[in-house]
């Protein structure tokens, strides 16, 4: 991990944001006018839910960090402007949620995110 080159998007300050205890680390990695595309079950590909802009991506982080679970980031490969991660998450009663994501970065922060999750049922 670390920083990639030519590249400001720091890997190792993703993962203390992801890991940690409130989602306002994590969210100073967005840009003002940062984009975040959900697909999950509920979210099909041809409708995902979209988050524009910090104060929405300030909401979700809000909820999911509100809730009993861990976060930990497995894997990230950052390449130029773009990078890819995998989180894992598990809520206090076992239950797993798998997120895969894909960003865009500006200026070393993310500027457009798709997030695919699973959950167990």
């Amino acid at each position: 991990m670390g920083t990639a080159a030519g590249s400001a998007f720091d890997t190792e300050t993703l993962r203390r944001a992801i890991e940690g205890n409130t989602g306002n680390n994590l969210l100073s990695l967005y840009t003002d006018d940062a984009e975040i595309r959900i697909v999950d079950r509920d979210n099909q590909p041809s409708h995902p839910t979209v988050l524009h802009g910090r104060g929405q991506i300030a909401e979700l982080l809000d909820d999911i960090y509100s809730r009993d679970m861990t976060h930990k980031l497995d894997q990230c490969v950052v390449q130029g402007d773009r990078a890819a991660y995998s989180e894992s998450c598990e809520y206090a009663d076992g239950t797993r949620v798998l997120a895969e994501s894909m960003v865009t970065l500006r200026d070393g922060k993310i500027a457009d995110q798709l997030i695919i999750q699973a959950w167990d049922e």
